[in-house]
């Protein structure tokens, strides 16, 4: 069991963390996390991939229609095809995660 308690980042955090960082009001880091946001999901929408220096990228993969099977009926079941996003971490940022403390 481990000490560290799972903590899950809010979009509020993060516009108080532009707001003490760029000094800007805390609507105005707000509106500016918002545009990013927006900016980003618009681009994965398109299909486009986003890549973040130091951070990593994110993709959009379009997966087939397959078969699947009920886990309780054991019935083959066909799986629809949909677009699925995926995030690959930069090697920065996989070192920083892993950084021993």
């Amino acid at each position: 069991m481990s000490n560290i308690e799972d903590k899950n980042v809010t979009r509020a955090e993060l516009a108080e963390a532009v707001y003490r960082e760029v000094g800007l009001s805390l609507n105005e880091s707000a509106r500016l996390l918002d545009m990013v946001l927006e900016e980003i999901s618009k681009a994965l929408e398109k299909g486009d991939t986003v890549k973040l220096s130091s951070f990593g990228s994110f993709s959009v993969r379009n997966k087939k229609m397959r078969m699947g099977r009920n886990p309780k009926t054991g019935v083959d079941v066909p799986i629809s095809p949909r677009r699925i996003l995926s995030f690959h971490p930069s090697h920065i940022l996989k070192n920083r995660v892993n950084k021993k403390k």
